[in-house]
């Protein structure tokens, strides 16, 4: 799947200037990983949020759509269409749920390796 680079430019500034992170290629589009967490991300035009179960119904009022991967809803995952994201100010308030909600987890361990 390609996504939006403007966007993904734009998503990027906005997690960088609260906190450290990784990116990742992840279900087609880009991925942005906050303390281990997947925080928010690219798919399309949209962007993907982590906003917990807890935030789930708070982002769907504002506009946000229950994110479903192979035909199942994840849960405390919304999409937000990309006519929700025209100003910064509006992307910033998505990536502050989703850079909160992924720092107030506790950091994953690294995975162990396979041996081969």
């Amino acid at each position: 799947m390609v996504f939006d680079e403007r966007l993904a430019d734009r998503a990027r500034s906005a997690v960088a200037e609260r906190t450290d992170f990784d990116e990742k290629r992840m279900f087609g589009g880009l991925v942005f990983m906050v303390n281990t967490h997947m925080c928010c991300g690219l798919m399309g035009d949209d962007l993907m949020v982590r906003v917990g179960r807890d935030g789930q119904d708070a982002a769907l009022t504002r506009g946000a759509t229950e994110m479903t991967f192979t035909g199942r809803p994840m849960a405390g995952m919304v999409i937000v269409p990309a006519g929700l994201l025209s100003d910064d100010d509006a992307l910033d308030e998505w990536v502050d749920r989703a850079v909160a909600y992924a720092r107030s987890q506790p950091a994953q361990p690294p995975k162990a390796r396979k041996k081969t």
